[in-house]
């Protein structure tokens, strides 16, 4: 049985301590010990709807339930590094969210620390435990040109990072993990709207395998849009997040004929098997079996940093993007 705790309880680290207890229920080795928060107000409440113990900072946590011995790190991306580091120190494993740090220097001392501790990591890349990607990953071959449109309406949570630090690494990480190719060349313009960073992005990367990735990411659309398209050799691969849904469209191959009559006929539609499961409940499932067997997670520390160092240069690109047009101040964000 592994005791766990939440750090943060805003809205990320709340449906953490659902999906914890909910997992307990389940019959899964889990028990929810905990949150903590320095909003003791929220911590309680999240505590009294969970059934578990409310504490104000880690050290009171750790001084009255050692046997906690993993944790996830829902604080604000300024806090990973300090929040994660001390839990590591203390003999804990680690889940923790999106964007790993706030820069590079303080991932790479996180890295330190896991070594040194022999402590298990797992950065909280959400996507990877959709079921359309992970139905996607068996049909991979080599792809060369990827879409990816994700847009959201505005809402006041994540502002102290930018959009690309924000929803945009979701899909940086997964293109990633497709294209299996090193950064050739980065391009990058955004704009902040609504809040004193970028809000609205366009980024063009360009990888040593020639393959060429665009990304859309916004936070002040009117609706919502979490889609990647992709093309590889004879086949166009459609993943759309929200639905949990893959289509792939094949020169050639077996498949079912598209119903639609406009479409060439030569072309074959598959619509692969996926198993709807919340991927919340998957990523916690995954990172606990890690924890249970001392393998390796999902999406490690390493992989975390490699998302977290496009996005900053990306984010770099868009700075010099905005000086060239005359608006060098607009994102004064440091990273």
């Amino acid at each position: 049985m592994i005791s766990a705790a939440v750090v943060g309880v805003g809205v990320f680290g709340r449906n953490h301590a659902r999906v914890y207890k909910e997992l307990e229920a389940q019959g899964e080795a889990v028990r929810l010990v905990g949150v903590v928060d320095p909003n003791l107000e929220r911590a309680n409440a999240v505590a009294n709807e969970f059934g578990c113990r409310a504490f104000g900072s880690i050290e009171q946590m750790l001084a009255t339930h050692s046997e906690i011995r993993a944790a996830t790190v829902a604080a604000p991306t300024v806090n990973h590094f300090a929040v994660a580091g001390a839990l590591m120190k203390a003999g804990l494993d680690v889940l923790i969210e999106k964007p790993l740090t706030a820069s590079l220097s303080e991932a790479d001392e996180l890295l330190r620390l896991a070594a040194a501790h022999k402590r298990l990591a797992q950065v909280g890349h959400l996507e990877r435990f959709n079921p359309a990607v992970r139905a996607t990953i068996p049909l991979l071959t080599q792809p060369m040109f990827f879409e990816v449109h994700r847009l959201s309406v505005f809402t006041p949570r994540s502002l102290d990072v930018d959009v690309v630090l924000d929803l945009m690494i979701h899909d940086l990480d997964i293109v990633l993990a497709f294209a299996r190719s090193p950064v050739k060349e980065v391009r990058a313009v955004g704009l902040p709207i609504l809040s004193g960073k970028v809000d609205i992005a366009n980024v063009r990367i360009e990888f040593e395998s020639g393959c060429v990735a665009n990304f859309t990411a916004s936070r002040v659309s009117t609706e919502r849009v979490r889609k990647l398209r992709f093309f590889q050799p004879s086949q166009y691969l459609s993943i759309d997040y929200g639905r949990q849904e893959v289509l792939v469209f094949s020169v050639g191959a077996e498949g079912r004929a598209a119903g639609d009559p406009t479409v060439n006929p030569q072309i074959k539609v598959l619509k692969p098997p996926v198993t709807s499961e919340e991927p919340l409940h998957a990523e916690l499932k995954s990172f606990l079996q890690a924890v249970q067997n001392r393998s390796k997670p999902l999406v490690s520390l390493e992989e975390g940093r490699q998302a977290l160092a496009l996005a900053i240069e990306i984010v770099a690109a868009i700075r010099e993007h905005g000086k060239k047009v005359g608006l060098g101040g607009m994102t004064k964000g440091k990273q």
